[in-house]
């Protein structure tokens, strides 16, 4: 099977296009580069031993992406391509509607053109707003009381999907709703690069471990948690990974929504403790004002995921403060290390 992933040079789907070899399947991938490097993926088929069809485009750009469709079969997508800072978004809400949406809608329409049915979308744990209950399990309710536009996105796309489905019965679509993805591949070879200041705790963690940042900021120590750190389900990202295989491998006619986490939440203080077990010395850290569009507390069940797609999470918070140090450690400047 050819997998169209897009978004594929970035921090998930690199790690995703690993596992996928590691099953058998092709990858054909497409991003613009605005926010990954191709070196990422030059790294992939070192781990795998496998080229890497790539093309450097905007997922939106309907014309460029159809030359794409029209010279592969392609069998399945795995949409991940899209802006996804929870901050940035507050910011520039116009950037995310625009970038995350028609991306979408191209998408969609150029499978539905080509006659491609599995499509498997990369939505993320904001869809449920600010938590009344928790665990969270995919039946909670969605799209009420939504902190920023990032999430209004991918609320706004898993409707899309739905109706898709109601239109078209033999539509394949799975939504994968993400929680918060750590860690590394155990080669040290790939991990999350971010750009400019990390938006995500543990890349600002692991800068902080390797010297390039003074201490950890930590945005809010007031909340309604046990050590008053916001509190976060934290999935290692080879096990959010193979949540995409196990996707495709057990996708039906619908559309299906799936938590891939871990059932668990750790405070940010106990992943600082962790990464400083992991890098062998305790970090320093400052707690400050809280950030526009966080929410205290979020964490969900994966039962159905387990259940149904056979998926089960293996690696725990210390093997991804592990992984991430030792991709910090050996790449002190990402992609761009010498």
């Amino acid at each position: 099977m050819n997998i169209l992933v897009t978004g594929g040079a970035g921090y998930i789907g690199t790690h995703t296009i690993i596992e996928l070899i590691n099953a058998g399947y092709e990858n054909i991938v497409v991003d613009d580069l605005s926010n990954s490097t191709q070196e990422a993926l030059r790294r992939v088929e070192k781990i795998t031993g496998k080229t890497v069809p790539f093309y450097q485009m905007n997922v939106a750009d309907k014309t460029a992406m159809r030359e794409v469709f029209e010279k592969h079969a392609i069998d399945a997508v795995m949409h991940l391509a899209g802006f996804k800072a929870v901050g940035e978004s507050v910011e520039k809400p116009l950037k995310y509607y625009r970038t995350n949406l028609d991306s979408s809608l191209t998408l969609l329409e150029l499978m539905q053109e080509f006659g491609v049915k599995k499509f498997i979308f990369s939505s993320s744990a904001t869809v449920y707003g600010d938590p009344a209950e928790l665990p969270l399990v995919e039946t909670s309710q969605i799209g009420v009381g939504l902190t920023n536009p990032y999430g209004q996105t991918k609320y706004m796309i898993e409707q899309i999907l739905r109706d898709v489905a109601i239109a078209d019965p033999s539509m394949e679509i799975t939504i994968l709703r993400y929680f918060n993805p750590v860690g590394s591949h155990e080669s040290g070879l790939i991990g999350e690069d971010p750009g400019g200041i990390p938006a995500n705790i543990l890349p600002y963690i692991s800068q902080v471990a390797v010297g390039k940042r003074e201490k950890v900021m930590v945005f809010g120590g007031d909340y309604d948690t046990p050590d008053g750190t916001g509190v976060r389900d934290y999935i290692h990202v080879v096990d959010l990974a193979k949540g995409h295989v196990a996707a495709l491998e057990h996708s039906k006619p619908g559309a299906e929504a799936y938590n891939l986490a871990t059932g668990k939440g750790a405070s940010v203080l106990e992943l600082i403790a962790a990464f400083s077990k992991a890098c062998g010395k305790d970090l320093p850290y400052e707690i400050t004002d809280r950030r526009p569009g966080d929410i205290a507390a979020c964490y969900a069940s994966p039962a159905k995921a387990n259940q149904n797609l056979q998926w089960h999470t293996e690696k725990t918070i210390e093997d991804a403060c592990t992984d991430a140090w030792r991709w910090q450690s050996q790449n002190p400047d990402g992609f761009q290390s010498k």
